[in-house]
């Protein structure tokens, strides 16, 4: 565990600040003078192994050696300098030879101090060491933490090492077990697989979902004389309330109390509206309330996340790549906090741009407090606002960074100006409408004065607010007479309960207590790319592989997919981070339990005790008759009835696979494949086949030792247009379009794994959509052949095929390589394959970053190191300074 050593020896020279990314430091240069080197680490240094191959030799022995810890001593850990970070370290070793005094400046939450206290065992430094934290990179901000500089809080680095450790364990101890019992390259995570949980129980309810149907009636009516004709909804029929959706159970599509509500017909609603076209239609009663509206608190991780994803369709990762450039830029604060706190300064900032702007009427008389309601409040200092004493243009922002990034900017700052500007007020109305024995409901709504309005609207993507917002009715009184203009019934249903969407789900997160700001769009992330989860628009569609997984997890490892238990793992590591509990205790209650039962425990009972084929088949529905169920197979699920079985189409939400879709599944398996007619050459059949991986064209019959020929259909081909001389033409790809004359060579058209393609030597280009490798021309090949050139690959090196620019991130530059295994994306550090059937040319940067970012937040949930841009498992630092000299504990290093 973390010890403490400091430096002592003073020596001439500059003074060396080490931050974490390249931006960061280019930002602080600006505001240093010539007296300081600024200098990256590039994000983390040291970790725990990676792999068999970086674990020191004199461990390798050891039983917990494959761990990374040793559970059999205090859960010490082991730690290597990462590989591409040793020549990095020898430069700043070399920086720090010329230095008199050591800052390390890297960000303030837990990783951040972390990454601090690994350089100071890395680096060894024998000059005067101090810790530089700041929420704001301006000049301000920085020259009051040189005025003010503290020491390492042991405390934080003691809490993001436990989370890490594990982390770790969990990882790399079930994931084992789910390789073993159900599939192959399965993974689990602590909190990763509590994410996944909460996807499942949602596709659950929706497979037991029922639909109940019930009419309704909408009416449009008008006040002679008066403006304007307004909506009303049929309420009460009979002295009965109508039913609408939320009296229906979900589970049996059934009124949950007929005796309270009415459940509407055909026959009835037709009846209603011809009252309401007979007439009369009298106002029965107009009640009048006023509200007042407040705004939202200034942003924190989460609301940020949320509302980016609601408004601008950002994803949570893509969301804080966004923000860390931002930040970075000296254009916002520190954005992994959950701290709704703003400073004076921003406070000052804020009324003095209200009064400028909106006037004094839309400035309240003293500052707005917003209490912040998480427990630990991740030791952070300010919410997420603009940085500064004023605050910049978003406009300015989009001249710097932009479209992107002002888009993001421009939501904090109205947020951020909305949350000091005064109440919203109005009038809420309601009206009850009589026709015979039926009753109708109108509502309206009008706003007095927009207040905050003017500036912002929560969870709304229209800005202009407070026109928006107003829903007039006509002046009404009780006894008014009233014109129905239409009377529509309508039939309804009632909806399956809605899918997670990537913001709704860190909001649900949240509210539990599970993950911090640094964590929730890796949880994200992990859960999209491990195959537990896929998009269908923005909803988080579970996999049938997740369903299982879950099934054998909840089975197994309850208290570990347990909500409160996860929760309150969280709350014991922000014990550690205040001081006021003992690593090695908790880490030895998760591993070994009390009394034995702990993770290792429940782990040899698994492995005892699990029966894969058990666990690897799940019931279909309720209604599904014999033995339909779903199973997971080495190569994915499938449906079987205990005879026949059909591959399960992976874009198949788990909630559309019915009885009858199942039996579909496996009538199409079992039955001879459709043939579209003899070759013209071979005279064997051609068969039109649909696989896992879509639709393929197969050229004979399967025999022992002689595998037919198979081709893919090009993407965008319609089925039912397959004919014998369209699945010919495929067969025969790739096909000679004729000679590049730029290089002599052969021209030839393909439908690739990454989609369709020509060739001409060295130089590959993807066809652009609409133009299929069956029909595309010489000149079409050679023009695109041309547009853009590249250079060709030299040997010993991957093909570059395209380059991204900058990652805003991690400030590495990101090229498309051609790899053995194909195209995949880099920074030089991490590396990401392109998914399965996207055309790796017409990947955006944006895509290109996302995969890293992706790729590195697998790489750390699975035990690996978390490259920079990888969103980390720390939390957010207090303003309270934490004394350091704590019990210490040996740490073992390599």
């Amino acid at each position: 565990m973390p010890s403490e050593r400091r430096g002592t020896i003073a020596m001439a020279g500059k003074s060396l600040v080490i931050v974490e990314s390249p931006t960061k430091a280019k930002t602080i240069t600006k505001f240093l003078g010539p007296d300081f080197i600024v200098r990256a680490s590039n994000g983390h240094v040291r970790d725990l192994p990676e792999s068999a191959s970086d674990i020191p030799a004199k461990y390798k022995k050891e039983a917990w050696s494959r761990l990374g810890v040793n559970v059999d001593s205090d859960f010490e850990p082991i730690y290597v300098v990462l590989k591409n970070k040793r020549e990095h370290m020898k430069e700043l070793q070399d920086d720090l030879k010329k230095a008199s005094t050591l800052y390390l400046a890297t960000d303030e939450d837990r990783e951040g101090e972390s990454i601090s206290w690994h350089l100071h065992e890395v680096l060894k430094p024998k000059i005067p060491v101090k810790r530089l934290v700041f929420h704001e990179i301006t000049k301000e901000a920085i020259q009051q933490a040189l005025a003010k500089p503290r020491e390492i809080d042991f405390d934080l680095v003691r809490a993001q090492e436990t989370r890490r450790i594990v982390d770790r364990l969990f990882g790399y101890e079930v994931s084992p077990l789910l390789w073993k019992k159900m599939a192959p390259g399965l993974s689990a995570g602590r909190v990763q697989s509590v994410a996944v949980r909460l996807l499942v129980e949602r596709e659950r309810a929706r497979i037991r979902f029922r639909s109940g149907k019930f009419w309704g009636l909408k009416a449009r009516l008008n006040k002679p004389g008066a403006q304007p004709a307004f909506d009303a909804e049929l309420v009460q029929l009979g002295g009965k309330r109508v039913a609408t959706g939320r009296d229906f159970d979900p589970d049996t599509g059934l009124l949950q109390d007929p005796n309270a509500v009415l459940l509407l017909g055909q026959t009835a609603a037709e009846r209603v509206a011809k009252l309401l076209q007979d007439g009369p239609v009298t106002v029965k009663s107009v009640e009048e309330k006023p509200f007042v509206q407040k705004p939202a608190a200034p942003f924190v991780t989460s609301s940020m996340q949320i509302e980016a994803n609601s408004k601008l369709r950002y994803s949570a990762r893509r969301t804080m790549q966004v923000a860390q450039q931002l930040y970075e830029n000296g254009f916002i604060t520190y954005m992994r906090t959950d701290s709704t706190t703003l400073s004076d300064e921003a406070i000052r900032a804020a009324r003095g741009l209200i009064k400028r702007e909106y006037g004094d009427a839309y400035m309240p008389a003293s500052p707005r407090v917003y209490e912040t309601k998480v427990k630990n409040a991740q030791e952070a200092h300010e919410a997420i606002r603009p940085a500064g004493d004023k605050f910049i243009s978003p406009d300015s922002v989009r001249e710097k960074l932009g479209d992107e990034a002002y888009r993001l900017y421009d939501l904090i700052y109205k947020r951020t100006v909305a949350c000091q500007m005064s109440d919203a007020r109005g009038t809420f109305t309601n009206v009850a409408v009589e026709a015979g024995d039926a009753v109708l409901r109108a509502s309206g709504k009008t706003i007095a004065f927009p207040g905050f309005l003017k500036a912002y609207v929560e969870d709304s993507s229209d800005e202009d607010a407070a026109s928006e917002q107003d829903r007039i009715l006509p002046p009404m009184a009780a006894g008014d007479g009233l014109k129905c203009e239409k009377a529509e019934p309508s039939e309804k249903q009632t909806q399956p309960p809605a899918r997670f969407t990537e913001g709704s789900l860190i909001k649900e997160l949240e509210r539990l207590g599970i993950g911090r700001p640094s964590t929730w769009a890796s949880i994200v992330d992990v859960v999209l790319n491990r195959s537990y989860a896929f998009k269908k628009g923005s909803a988080l569609v579970p996999t049938w592989t997740a369903m299982g997984v879950v099934n054998l997890l909840e089975g197994s490892f309850a208290n570990y997919l347990d909500y409160t238990y996860t929760a309150r793992l969280e709350d014991d590591l922000d014990a550690i981070s205040r001081g006021e509990s003992d690593s090695p205790d908790y880490l030895r209650k998760f591993y070994f339990g009390t009394d034995g039962h702990g993770l290792r425990m429940l782990l040899e009972q698994g492995e005892r005790d699990i029966d894969p084929r058990v666990i690897n088949g799940m019931p279909l529905r309720p209604e599904a008759e014999g033995k339909l169920e779903i199973r997971i197979g080495r190569y994915g699920p499938f449906v079987s009835d205990g005879e026949r079985r059909g591959s399960v189409p992976e874009d198949l939400p788990p909630d559309e696979l019915t009885a009858a879709k199942a039996l579909d599944l496996l009538d199409n398996s079992s039955k001879e494949p459709e043939s579209v007619g003899l070759h013209p050459q071979t005279g064997e059949p051609v068969y039109l086949k649909v696989g896992r991986f879509g639709p393929y064209v197969q050229l004979g019959d399967a025999r022992e030792g002689n595998k037919p020929k198979m081709a893919s259909l090009v993407p965008g081909t319609d089925l039912h247009s397959v004919d014998l001389d369209h699945a010919v033409r495929l067969l025969a790809l790739p096909r000679v379009v004729g000679t590049f004359p730029d290089n002599s060579e052969p021209i030839k058209a393909a439908n690739g794994r990454f989609g369709p393609y020509i060739q001409a030597g060295t130089e590959t280009r993807s066809l652009p959509a609409g133009i299929s490798p069956l029909d595309v021309t010489l000149d079409q090949a050679i023009d695109i052949l041309r547009k853009p050139r590249r250079r060709a690959g030299t040997p010993g090196k991957q093909t570059s095929l395209k380059d991204f620019g900058v990652n805003p991130a991690s400030g590495k530059a990101v090229k498309l390589l051609s790899g053995r295994y194909g195209p995949y994306v880099t920074d030089g550090e991490v590396n990401a394959t392109v998914v399965r059937g996207q055309d790796p040319m017409q990947l955006t940067p944006e895509q290109a970053f996302e995969l890293l970012a992706a790729r590195a937040a697998a790489i750390a949930e699975n035990g690996g190191p978390a490259p920079k841009g990888a969103k980390r498992g720390g939390a957010k630092k207090t303003a309270t300074k934490k004394a350091a000299a704590k019990k210490t504990r040996k740490t073992v290093s390599a």
